[in-house]
């Protein structure tokens, strides 16, 4: 396994800078995602720790060895790419064995690897089809068993899932996942889907305009935001925001309709000022003595309902409703809002930054 370090990276396109100075560690064995919005630098990031784009400045290190003046082919990577990148003419088994032949790895070993590498991705059963008669599905998995054989000292994965339907998507994110867990390769991985990030990652970096916003967990990531552009990328938040009131030694919000919190055991003990305050969907219920509002729209999604609805003060907020109810909202019905406050995270409302006691820098 293979720890890799990145230390003040910075790269340039025609003067244009889109890494301005970047640091970070990936541990052995992690399965960690780049992660943010097109044109974040994510993919740039990726190509410079394979060695397919230069850097301006800073060192790349795999176990402590400084690589940036290695080429590709040297750095001992395995690639998975967007658009699966197979030979048409070269059955799913012979792509899978062309990095080996690169290698001078002997027939008998290479046909052992190659068998695993394939069954690993349940893909045995069709070593012998090209790959115009698979599915992108079945391509993507030989793309990822060629990626395998090799046994790369480090997994470099880029939107790997992006042209698959969204039901191929989640089992080929379950089979990567396992591969990568199986193997114990260390993977960087890049997209921009959230929900596809969280669900493979052992960490995320999530990135905006060549700048890491945040580093951790899935958990971490999305329950305590480093900042606004976090909150909102990372699942579906609602902001509202309000004054920062201190009485009595409390510090209070008032949320509209007699509803006022204690946010003091919450915040840090500096803020002041105007707070927004990032409501999950999740932390929304329907109940008696909440925030008053009328019903913009209901989604209807089988398992739940989304629901959107208008504050008094024309701010909107987005819930969810897990029960059966015969019929759905209708369009200016009233309803009464209850926030669960444990579940409420809080930025300052002039920079985006939380402002939440032990918030991640």
């Amino acid at each position: 396994m293979t720890s890799i370090a990145l230390r003040a990276l910075r790269k340039e396109y025609n003067g244009q800078v889109a890494i301005p100075n970047l640091d970070l560690d990936i541990a052995d064995g992690e399965f960690f995602t780049l992660l943010g919005p097109s044109g974040c630098g994510k993919t740039t990031l990726l190509r410079m720790i394979a060695g397919f784009n230069s850097i301006e400045s800073g060192t790349i290190a795999f176990d402590d060895v400084v690589i940036n003046d290695r080429s590709p082919s040297a750095r001992n990577i395995g690639m998975v790419f967007q658009s699966y990148a197979l030979f048409p003419q070269m059955s799913a088994g012979k792509n899978v064995a062309f990095g080996l032949q690169t290698r001078n790895v002997d027939r008998a070993e290479s046909a052992r690897r190659v068998a695993a590498a394939l069954e690993q991705v349940h893909m045995a059963h069709l070593k012998d089809r090209l790959p115009g008669e698979m599915s992108g599905g079945q391509q993507q998995r030989v793309a990822l068993a060629r990626a395998l054989v090799i046994r790369p000292a480090v997994l470099l994965m880029d939107e790997p899932l992006s042209n698959l339907d969204a039901k191929l998507r989640v089992e080929m994110r379950d089979t990567i996942r396992e591969a990568q867990r199986e193997a114990g390769i260390t993977t960087v991985y890049v997209t921009h889907d959230q929900e596809e990030a969280m669900a493979v990652s052992d960490r995320i970096a999530v990135m905006n305009l060549g700048v890491v916003q945040q580093v951790g967990s899935p958990a971490e990531i999305y329950r305590n935001p480093a900042n606004r552009f976090v909150a909102e990328f990372i699942g579906k938040t609602n902001l509202i925001e309000r004054d920062l009131l201190q009485r009595n030694g409390a510090s209070l919000l008032e949320l509209g309709d007699g509803v006022t919190i204690d946010v003091g055991a919450a915040i840090d003990p500096a803020a002041t000022g105007k707070v927004q305050v990032s409501v999950r969907p999740e932390a929304v219920q329907v109940g008696d003595g909440g925030l008053s509002a009328e019903v913009v729209e209901e989604t209807f999604l089988g398992s739940h309902s989304q629901i959107r609805a208008r504050l008094r003060t024309g701010e909107t907020i987005e819930f969810l409703e897990f029960s059966r109810r015969d019929a759905l909202w209708a369009r200016g019905e009233q309803v009464s809002l209850q926030l669960n406050t444990d579940m409420l995270t809080y930025f300052d409302a002039a920079s985006g930054v939380s402002i939440m006691r032990g918030a991640a820098k």
